[in-house]
């Protein structure tokens, strides 16, 4: 993927950038000194609809292209418009730590068939991995979700080769659960100490009037 930017004029106020159609970014690295640019919103509005933070996009531009990452976004408040933009710039070799998140796929027999609940334990996992290697997201197939006491790890996953995970990989990432109903048993009623109200005036009828005196 790539995104044409153009080298930013600082004494440029933001609010003047921005009307133009154009957004405020800047591009630093481990070994780059920080380059204010500026690039289409809507352009970057497309491109990280599709990239997101763990895709690696060539910016166009500055002399030599670069590889980096879209690694912070500043929207604004209200309209969720994209304000600004942090790029990290990659050197060729070097690891970059992302988090990718999951993209959960197919239907699990033991929702469908059996009534279990589908529980999504985590919804993304962060690794250290070569930007050649980097994946947007990580497809979870939960058709493999058979019986209810089924269970999907991280070592189940297709993860790429050069991959250091932040997290063991006997880590569960989804799992079925069962629905259980609470009934609360009420206590037997005990009928032995209740009156009923014929009893009751049968007695007042046989108790001996007091005698006066």
């Amino acid at each position: 993927m790539q995104l044409a930017v153009e080298k930013r004029d600082t004494k440029v106020k933001a609010a003047a950038i921005r009307k133009g159609g154009f957004m405020p970014a800047v591009v630093y690295g481990r070994s780059e000194e920080s380059t204010p640019i500026s690039v289409s919103r809507k352009e970057f509005e497309k491109l990280f609809k599709v990239a997101g933070s763990a895709t690696v996009i060539t910016l166009k531009g500055l002399g030599e292209e670069k590889d980096a990452l879209i690694h912070e976004v500043e929207f604004h408040a209200v309209s969720g418009e994209p304000l600004h933009a942090d790029f990290y710039a990659i050197e060729k070799g070097q690891t970059v730590t992302v988090s990718v998140p999951f993209e959960f796929e197919g239907v699990s027999p033991a929702v469908k068939d059996l009534g279990g609940i589908l529980v999504k334990v985590i919804h993304e996992i962060e690794m250290e991995v070569l930007p050649k290697d980097l994946p947007n997201l990580i497809h979870v197939d939960i058709s493999k979700l058979t019986t209810l006491d089924s269970k999907i790890f991280v070592s189940d996953l297709k993860l790429p080769s050069s991959a250091v995970l932040s997290i063991p990989t006997d880590e569960v990432v989804a799992m079925i659960d069962t629905a259980k109903e609470e009934t609360e048993e009420s206590a037997p009623m005990d009928l032995s100490s209740i009156e009923t109200s014929v009893e009751r005036g049968k007695k007042e009828e046989e108790a001996p009037a007091d005698s006066a005196e």
